[in-house]
Protein backbone atom coordinates (compact mmCIF):
# COMPACT_ATOMS: atom_id res chain seq x y z
CA UNK A 1 0.00 0.00 0.00
CA UNK A 2 2.99 2.59 0.94
CA UNK A 3 4.15 1.96 -2.72
CA UNK A 4 1.01 2.37 -4.49
CA UNK A 5 0.90 5.87 -2.31
CA UNK A 6 4.43 6.73 -3.23
CA UNK A 7 3.66 5.97 -7.08
CA UNK A 8 0.30 7.91 -6.80
CA UNK A 9 2.31 10.81 -5.13
CA UNK A 10 4.70 10.88 -7.59
CA UNK A 11 2.76 11.08 -10.53
CA UNK A 12 -0.05 13.84 -8.80
CA UNK A 13 2.90 15.44 -8.36
CA UNK A 14 4.29 15.44 -12.08
CA UNK A 15 3.32 18.64 -14.36
CA UNK A 16 0.69 17.63 -16.88
CA UNK A 17 -0.96 14.16 -15.68
CA UNK A 18 -4.53 14.49 -15.94
CA UNK A 19 -6.96 13.74 -13.01
CA UNK A 20 -9.36 11.19 -14.90
CA UNK A 21 -7.19 9.95 -17.83
CA UNK A 22 -3.36 9.00 -16.91
CA UNK A 23 -1.44 9.00 -20.13
CA UNK A 24 -2.64 12.12 -21.95
CA UNK A 25 -3.02 15.92 -21.20
CA UNK A 26 -6.46 16.57 -22.15
CA UNK A 27 -7.48 15.99 -18.33
CA UNK A 28 -6.99 17.47 -14.87
CA UNK A 29 -5.08 16.43 -12.04
CA UNK A 30 -6.11 12.93 -9.81
CA UNK A 31 -7.37 14.44 -6.40
CA UNK A 32 -4.06 13.73 -4.03
CA UNK A 33 -5.99 11.26 -1.93
CA UNK A 34 -7.06 8.71 -4.59
CA UNK A 35 -5.12 6.09 -3.20
CA UNK A 36 -6.50 6.34 0.45
CA UNK A 37 -10.39 6.27 -1.01
CA UNK A 38 -12.04 2.96 -2.05
CA UNK A 39 -14.48 5.29 -4.10
CA UNK A 40 -11.89 6.50 -6.72
CA UNK A 41 -11.14 2.76 -7.50
CA UNK A 42 -14.88 1.37 -7.19
CA UNK A 43 -15.66 4.31 -10.02
CA UNK A 44 -12.48 3.05 -12.20
CA UNK A 45 -9.20 4.52 -12.39
CA UNK A 46 -8.88 5.62 -16.58
CA UNK A 47 -5.11 4.88 -17.89
CA UNK A 48 -4.36 6.05 -21.78
CA UNK A 49 -1.77 3.40 -22.62
CA UNK A 50 -0.96 2.32 -26.34
CA UNK A 51 -1.59 -1.76 -26.71
CA UNK A 52 1.35 -3.85 -27.50
CA UNK A 53 -0.80 -6.90 -28.36
CA UNK A 54 -1.29 -10.74 -26.80
CA UNK A 55 0.61 -13.96 -26.14
CA UNK A 56 -0.33 -17.46 -25.33
CA UNK A 57 1.85 -17.96 -21.90
CA UNK A 58 2.38 -21.59 -19.71
CA UNK A 59 1.82 -20.21 -16.10
CA UNK A 60 -0.84 -18.03 -14.69
CA UNK A 61 2.18 -16.27 -12.56
CA UNK A 62 5.95 -15.25 -12.06
CA UNK A 63 8.29 -12.48 -12.84
CA UNK A 64 10.20 -15.15 -15.71
CA UNK A 65 7.41 -15.80 -17.32
CA UNK A 66 5.76 -12.74 -17.86
CA UNK A 67 9.61 -11.42 -18.75
CA UNK A 68 9.34 -13.87 -21.68
CA UNK A 69 5.76 -12.95 -22.91
CA UNK A 70 6.96 -9.42 -22.52
CA UNK A 71 9.72 -9.74 -24.54
CA UNK A 72 8.09 -11.76 -27.30
CA UNK A 73 5.32 -9.40 -27.49
CA UNK A 74 7.88 -6.35 -27.69
CA UNK A 75 9.37 -8.03 -30.35
CA UNK A 76 6.72 -8.80 -32.48
CA UNK A 77 5.49 -4.90 -32.23
CA UNK A 78 8.37 -3.69 -33.53
CA UNK A 79 8.70 -5.84 -36.34
CA UNK A 80 4.98 -5.33 -37.46
CA UNK A 81 4.90 -1.89 -39.37
CA UNK A 82 1.41 -0.79 -37.85
CA UNK A 83 1.24 1.83 -35.40
CA UNK A 84 0.35 0.81 -32.12
CA UNK A 85 -3.42 1.18 -31.20
CA UNK A 86 -3.87 4.18 -28.49
CA UNK A 87 -6.67 2.38 -25.99
CA UNK A 88 -8.29 3.11 -22.45
CA UNK A 89 -7.87 1.03 -19.70
CA UNK A 90 -10.44 1.43 -17.06
CA UNK A 91 -9.64 -0.38 -13.57
CA UNK A 92 -11.59 -1.34 -11.09
CA UNK A 93 -12.77 -4.03 -8.71
CA UNK A 94 -14.90 -5.84 -11.27
CA UNK A 95 -11.75 -6.05 -13.36
CA UNK A 96 -9.74 -4.01 -16.41
CA UNK A 97 -12.18 -2.73 -19.18
CA UNK A 98 -10.20 -2.21 -22.63
CA UNK A 99 -11.97 0.13 -24.97
CA UNK A 100 -10.17 2.16 -28.30
CA UNK A 101 -9.33 5.51 -27.26
CA UNK A 102 -10.90 7.48 -31.12
CA UNK A 103 -14.11 5.37 -31.40
CA UNK A 104 -14.76 4.34 -27.49
CA UNK A 105 -15.16 0.80 -28.61
CA UNK A 106 -15.04 -2.06 -26.13
CA UNK A 107 -12.38 -4.34 -27.24
CA UNK A 108 -12.45 -6.32 -23.85
CA UNK A 109 -13.59 -6.82 -20.39
CA UNK A 110 -11.83 -8.51 -18.36
CA UNK A 111 -13.51 -9.80 -14.69
CA UNK A 112 -10.82 -9.31 -11.69
CA UNK A 113 -11.47 -13.43 -11.01
CA UNK A 114 -9.92 -14.21 -14.38
CA UNK A 115 -6.49 -12.03 -13.57
CA UNK A 116 -3.71 -14.30 -12.42
CA UNK A 117 -0.74 -11.38 -13.08
CA UNK A 118 -0.08 -8.10 -13.41
CA UNK A 119 3.77 -6.55 -13.57
CA UNK A 120 5.20 -3.48 -14.88
CA UNK A 121 8.28 -5.08 -17.08
CA UNK A 122 12.07 -4.40 -15.39
CA UNK A 123 13.69 -4.01 -19.05
CA UNK A 124 11.01 -2.46 -20.49
CA UNK A 125 10.04 -0.40 -17.56
CA UNK A 126 7.35 1.45 -19.85
CA UNK A 127 5.14 -1.88 -20.62
CA UNK A 128 2.75 -2.98 -18.14
CA UNK A 129 1.23 -6.28 -18.72
CA UNK A 130 -0.99 -8.70 -16.97
CA UNK A 131 -1.97 -12.22 -17.20
CA UNK A 132 -5.37 -13.91 -17.84
CA UNK A 133 -7.62 -16.42 -18.51
CA UNK A 134 -9.36 -16.33 -22.05
CA UNK A 135 -13.41 -16.45 -22.17
CA UNK A 136 -13.58 -18.37 -24.75
CA UNK A 137 -10.65 -21.20 -24.52
CA UNK A 138 -9.61 -21.01 -20.76
CA UNK A 139 -5.99 -20.37 -22.64
CA UNK A 140 -3.73 -18.07 -20.50
CA UNK A 141 -2.89 -15.08 -22.40
CA UNK A 142 -0.73 -12.20 -21.58
CA UNK A 143 -1.77 -8.73 -22.63
CA UNK A 144 0.97 -5.92 -22.66
CA UNK A 145 0.67 -2.19 -22.87
CA UNK A 146 2.80 0.65 -22.91
CA UNK A 147 2.74 3.62 -21.36
CA UNK A 148 4.27 7.20 -21.65
CA UNK A 149 5.83 6.99 -18.61
CA UNK A 150 7.84 4.55 -16.53
CA UNK A 151 5.76 5.48 -13.65
CA UNK A 152 2.65 5.69 -15.06
CA UNK A 153 2.92 1.75 -15.99
CA UNK A 154 3.74 1.23 -12.19
CA UNK A 155 0.79 3.35 -11.30
CA UNK A 156 -1.60 1.00 -13.67
CA UNK A 157 0.04 -2.20 -12.24
CA UNK A 158 -0.20 -0.36 -8.43
CA UNK A 159 -4.10 0.42 -8.85
CA UNK A 160 -4.90 -3.26 -10.18
CA UNK A 161 -3.24 -4.53 -7.43
CA UNK A 162 -5.63 -2.30 -4.79
CA UNK A 163 -8.31 -2.93 -7.65
CA UNK A 164 -7.87 -7.02 -6.12
CA UNK A 165 -7.57 -5.67 -2.81
CA UNK A 166 -10.59 -3.60 -2.59
CA UNK A 167 -12.60 -6.40 -4.68
CA UNK A 168 -11.64 -9.22 -1.86
CA UNK A 169 -12.62 -6.86 0.75
CA UNK A 170 -15.90 -6.34 -1.06
CA UNK A 171 -16.17 -10.58 -1.66
CA UNK A 172 -15.68 -10.87 2.44
CA UNK A 173 -18.48 -8.44 3.25
CA UNK A 174 -20.73 -10.21 0.96
CA UNK A 175 -20.06 -13.55 2.42
CA UNK A 176 -20.70 -12.15 6.07
CA UNK A 177 -24.09 -10.97 4.72
CA UNK A 178 -24.38 -14.19 3.73
CA UNK A 179 -23.37 -15.97 6.42
CA UNK A 180 -25.37 -13.72 9.11
CA UNK A 181 -28.49 -14.25 6.38
CA UNK A 182 -28.03 -17.80 6.91
CA UNK A 183 -27.76 -17.82 10.22
CA UNK A 184 -30.83 -15.74 11.08
CA UNK A 185 -32.66 -18.40 8.40
CA UNK A 186 -31.98 -21.05 11.08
Amino acid sequence: MDALKSAGRAIIKSPGVPRHTWGTSKHEKLPENWTDTKETLLEGMVFTVKYLGMTLVGQPKGEDMAAAAIRRIVATARASTKKFRKVTLTVSPKGIIISDTETNDLIEDVSIYRISYCTTDKTQDKVFAYVSQSQFNEALECHAFLCQKKKIAQAVTLTVAQAFKVALDLWEIAQEGEFFAFCQYI
